[in-house]
């Protein structure tokens, strides 16, 4: 049975995105089957990963709203062991119409059930707001990563979205948890950095990742050319802190 893990922060520009597709690729490069669900309507992961959205003939969108098959769109990524379900900007307006349908808070729940004896880890990259595809993605999940970047504001937001989790966990998930904390774009040469890793650390304590991702050109390259960090350059420090974040993700969620 997968592992369901949802990559989620309400804000923008943390790196979310490119947490759920680096860590997807190292778990993967790890020997395990991995499925990565695009559940951002930007759909970056998916363009991420060289997928051409414009010939897609179904995606995320249709499965949410019952007119495909989730088997149907899920695709091989170039590398061993780590799949792709992507998605589409159609998926926005889908959202719409998720509103009135029946159970329209376990859709994501049902059709991930349907596969998860196929793979060890699914991970799921949820937009950057508290909206009805996120919370899809928390009740289909058994723990939550939360990238946090390490600039001011950091923690702006992130109350808010603990409380949802703590509707969700109560009310329609109750194994739901937060696996961890994951500082993202920290820069060494700057006290602000620094600092606010310290204010999230003291926050969210031994929920707080030891790895942290760096600032890397590498890292903000790889997308461009259709590829994870790790593909791109192994050897640049990006690379490495994503390999290390996920191992401690494999040990985290062997517990």
């Amino acid at each position: 049975m997968a592992k369901v893990i949802c990559i989620t922060n309400q804000k923008g520009g943390v790196g979310k995105t490119t947490t759920s597709v680096n860590l997807s690729y190292f778990l993967a490069k790890d020997k395990h089957r991995v499925l990565l669900v695009d559940l951002d309507p930007q759909g970056n992961a998916s363009s991420g990963l060289g997928v051409d959205k414009s010939t897609l003939t179904a995606s995320m969108t249709e499965v949410m709203l019952g007119a495909a098959k989730f088997e149907e769109v899920i695709q091989p990524t170039a590398f061993k062991n780590f799949e792709i379900a992507p998605t589409t900007p159609q998926l926005a307006n889908a959202e719409v119409e998720m509103a009135g349908m029946k159970g329209k808070f376990s859709l994501l729940k049902n059709v991930i059930n349907g596969v998860a004896d196929e793979y060890d880890y699914v991970i799921i990259d949820s937009p950057p707001s508290l909206s009805l595809l996120t919370v899809n993605g928390m009740i289909a999940a058994d723990y939550l990563i939360l990238p946090v970047q390490t600039e001011f504001y950091a923690l702006e937001g992130v109350a808010q979205l603990l409380e949802s989790m703590a509707t969700v966990k109560k009310a329609m998930n109750p194994n739901l948890r937060l696996l961890g904390v994951l500082a993202t774009m920290y820069d060494r040469r700057t006290s602000l950095s620094a600092e606010v890793l310290a204010e999230v650390k003291k926050y969210f304590k031994d929920k707080v990742f030891r790895a942290t991702i760096p600032r890397n050109v590498r890292v903000a390259e790889a997308p461009s050319h259709g590829v994870p960090v790790g593909a791109y350059d192994k050897f640049s420090k990006g690379a490495k802190a994503y390999k290390d974040f996920a191992r401690e993700v494999e040990e985290r969620t062997s517990e």
